[in-house]
């Protein structure tokens, strides 16, 4: 397994005017090579667990193993070698161009030193190359559309050269064809370079698309763990969402197609 979480909890500290939020009995592993698709509803737990994995927050209650290591007992930059997070995108107005972002990626290899070495460097038009932005490598990022922006996100991600690559919702804010192209990238990525993926994603039909097996979470807890057609079942969905729902079957790849039932639809 590259990361396997055994019964971790997690307890945000109490606040004013702030709905307590409490992780529990969570328990699952990605195996190498793997891409494991976590989705639920808001205030499910998925942020905390990105958080968790990447050691922003320590758990509670349980552990998280780092390819058989304890996460707890490694350092930051030693966290940041192998798991690679991949935000919903970068602040506004980030005064950098594409590559600076990208040799971002490669401070975890050498925290200490503060100018790239070649090889920094050729990883990091390698990274730019896969993610199909090594021709934007010159240009300020506010000057980029979202999707080229998005690539150039997973990018320094890749530059990271990460045994996990852990993405928050990475289609979030792009239009048809840039939520079209980053799931082909991210099915390229996992295929060609054996990279194990954790996709993090509210776009449920997204993720039965592109992943291995999906990780339901609902108030903090484990509701279902599998194939996509197992936990995408019209009556898991329902309880969990709390609305009707219709689950059919892509016809080109077989995979579930989730469908909102509208209230009004009749009335129209």
């Amino acid at each position: 397994m590259i990361v396997e979480a055994r019964g971790v909890g997690f307890v945000y500290p109490p606040a004013r005017r702030v709905r307590p939020f409490r992780l529990a009995d969570l328990t699952f592993g990605v195996a190498a090579g793997e891409l494991l698709g976590v989705i639920g509803p808001n205030s499910a737990g998925k942020t905390t667990l990105i958080r968790l994995l990447s050691r922003v927050l320590e758990p509670s209650a349980g552990e998280i193993l780092l390819e058989g290591r304890p996460l707890a007992r490694l350092d930051r930059a030693e966290v940041a070698r192998c798991v690679a997070v991949v935000p919903q995108g970068v602040p506004p107005q980030f005064p950098f161009t594409v590559e600076e972002l990208v040799l971002m990626g490669r401070f975890p290899h050498a925290p200490g030193r503060y100018f790239e070495s070649g090889a920094d460097r050729a990883t990091a038009r390698a990274a730019m190359a896969a993610t199909g932005v090594l021709e934007l490598a010159t240009l300020p990022l506010d000057t980029l559309s979202g999707g080229e922006r998005q690539r150039a996100v997973i990018a320094r991600a890749l530059a990271q050269e990460p045994r996990l690559l852990v993405l928050d919702e990475p289609t979030a804010h792009l239009d048809l064809r840039y939520q079209a192209e980053t799931a082909a990238l991210l099915r390229r990525l996992n295929r060609e370079r054996h990279v194990s993926i954790l996709l993090v994603s509210h776009d449920l039909n997204l993720a039965a698309e592109v992943c291995d097996r999906l990780l339901l979470l609902a108030g903090g807890r484990p509701v279902r763990l599998g194939a996509p057609e197992e936990v995408l079942e019209a009556e898991v969905l329902e309880a969990v969402y709390g609305c009707e729902v219709h689950v059919d079957k892509n016809a080109a790849s077989r995979r579930p197609v989730v469908q909102v039932v509208w209230p009004d639809a009749g009335g129209r």
